[in-house]
């Protein structure tokens, strides 16, 4: 009797064994999955990090060099606008007109014009070189057709 106790407890051991290591051999394979998730996840935000440091970095760079063609075309501006000032400065200094001729001119503004005299008979004639007599292609006449096909 003792030796079929002995054997049943061996029986169901041995089946809770195999059933306690199908178990653990499942949440084995679930852990070493999940692990290489992880190990995917921090691969790809590696690869994310990365690639935004990248774009991060391009538009520092590309901002500076915005940066460095406004400056550019601001000491461009002050140049320009320099040189205009002094110009102007320089037109001053010598006028176009000497003070004699634009005292006359503020003196005498516009001078006047003499007025014609204004017509008020009705245009009945056509103008002196119209022509009375109809001519070329303007004629009434048929025309003749010299590359017609014969």
């Amino acid at each position: 009797m003792e030796f079929i106790y002995l054997l049943i407890g061996v029986i169901i051991g041995a089946a809770g064994g195999f059933f306690a290591r199908k178990q653990m051999s499942a949440s084995e394979q679930e852990f070493k999955h999940l692990q290489q998730e992880v190990t995917e996840s921090k691969t790809s935000l590696e690869q994310y990090q990365n690639e935004v440091a990248t774009h991060l970095q391009n538009s520092t760079n590309l901002l500076a060099k915005m940066n460095d063609a406004c400056k550019t075309a601001m000491i461009q501006m002050e140049q320009s606008t320099q040189l205009l000032d002094r110009a102007n400065q320089r037109s001053n200094e010598m006028p176009f007109f000497s003070a004699e001729t634009e005292a006359h001119i503020r003196s005498n503004p516009l001078p006047k014009k003499a007025k014609r005299g204004v017509r008020n008979e009705a245009l009945t004639e056509p103008p002196r070189d119209y022509s009375d007599d109809p001519s070329g292609i303007f004629s009434d006449a048929q025309q003749v057709v010299t590359n017609k096909a014969s």
